[in-house]
């Protein structure tokens, strides 16, 4: 089968069309076989291509560590997919072939830039029929990340969000996109910090407030802002430093960041020493911050075919939308990497793998 491989890690240039890639088959009585539509590029895509975390996903590929090095590659990247069930496991319940499915693969797993993929179906979803193919492949890894981050790490919910202030920082890229129109479909303030070129976007997605980091300090112009419950941080750096003035103190507040130090110090350190390195970092944040009556969370992607149910769900009845950047033909796949790595997206950028896309 076609698909885009890299047999070792690097820059741009170690992307490979294979003609004849292993077709994939099902290993385990839940997994399905899917044709893929269309995927979509994540920033997780280009830095796996560089080779982070490629300690820990090898771990986890090959947890007894059996195989020789390198047994991984040919390496097929793509998280997101959208396509149509071929065929499914002995144990699979929920799917039958010709299902239209969504979905987003987890990192250790062969991805969607290939002609078929396979997956557990503890992972996909019915496809929302309001989305095409394109449309929906650029939705699962964002809204699933957004809903860890949110759900999972912060607590939130329908229930829980009426009345919360919550600050996104880096608000106009994938998960900052999704995490906005999953809070407002959940009835939360929305406050965005992105540039000022976002600005029509990230209004039309619904944020009540919008604070251009370009304009002045960050610092300077959340002071006059409220206090919030959650601060979302897509960005990590200097904005953690600054974050946590901002909080409501003492009053279960959470800052969550997607970004850790966990596959770096794993890739630098080794698996043992890494953990290690990585527990003692969490664990001194947490009391750190926790002392000062705030929680500190970390969040971690968590593929989920349930989760998405309740997204196809918001995205049924118009809560949740697609924000698509640019839209590349499956020929075109290193230039879709090139333009994610320049970063300051708007949205996602979608790969259009079948032109059937219906």
């Amino acid at each position: 089968m076609p698909a885009w491989v890299i047999d070792k890690y690097g820059s741009n240039d170690v992307m490979r069309f294979n003609s004849n890639m292993v077709f994939p088959v099902i290993n385990y009585p839940n997994e399905v076989i899917i044709k893929v539509h269309a995927t979509s590029l994540n920033p997780i895509d280009v830095n796996m291509r560089n080779g982070y975390g490629s300690a820990s996903l090898n771990m986890t590929r090959d947890p007894l560590n059996v195989k020789s090095s390198g047994s991984e590659f040919p390496l097929v990247l793509g998280r997101d997919v959208s396509g149509v069930v071929m065929e499914c496991g002995l144990n699979v319940r929920y799917f039958k072939p010709g299902d239209q499915v969504w979905g987003a693969i987890p990192p250790w797993k062969q991805g969607a830039l290939a002609e078929f993929v396979v997956t557990s179906g503890n992972e996909i979803s019915m496809k929302p029929k309001s989305l095409s193919h394109t449309e929906a492949a650029s939705l699962p890894y964002v809204t699933l990340t957004a809903w860890a981050a949110l759900a999972n790490s912060c607590g939130l919910n329908k229930e829980k969000c009426p009345g919360k202030r919550v600050l996104i920082i880096g608000a106009s890229g994938g998960v900052g996109t999704a995490a906005i129109q999953l809070l407002k479909a959940w009835g939360a303030h929305v406050t965005a910090v992105c540039s000022e070129d976002a600005f029509t976007l990230i209004k039309s997605l619904g944020a009540d407030d919008i604070v251009d980091y370009k304009a002045a300090q960050l610092s300077e112009q959340l002071k006059s802002q409220e206090l919030f419950d959650v601060i979302l941080d897509n960005v990590g750096g200097e904005t953690e430093k600054l974050a946590f003035q901002f909080l409501k103190p003492w009053s279960g507040a959470t800052y969550a960041t997607l970004v850790t130090p966990f596959l770096y110090n794993n890739d630098r350190l080794g698996i043992a020493d890494g953990m290690m390195r990585t527990g003692v970092t969490l664990s001194s944040k947490v009391v750190k911050h926790l002392c000062k009556g705030v929680h500190y969370r970390w969040v971690f992607f968590s593929p989920s075919g349930p989760y998405l149910d309740e997204i196809g769900e918001l995205v049924k009845d118009g809560k949740i939308r697609p924000v698509i950047d640019e839209i590349f033909s499956f020929s075109d796949v290193p230039n879709a990497f090139s333009k994610v790595e320049k970063g300051h997206a708007r949205g996602k950028t979608v790969i259009k793998v079948t032109e059937s896309n219906k």
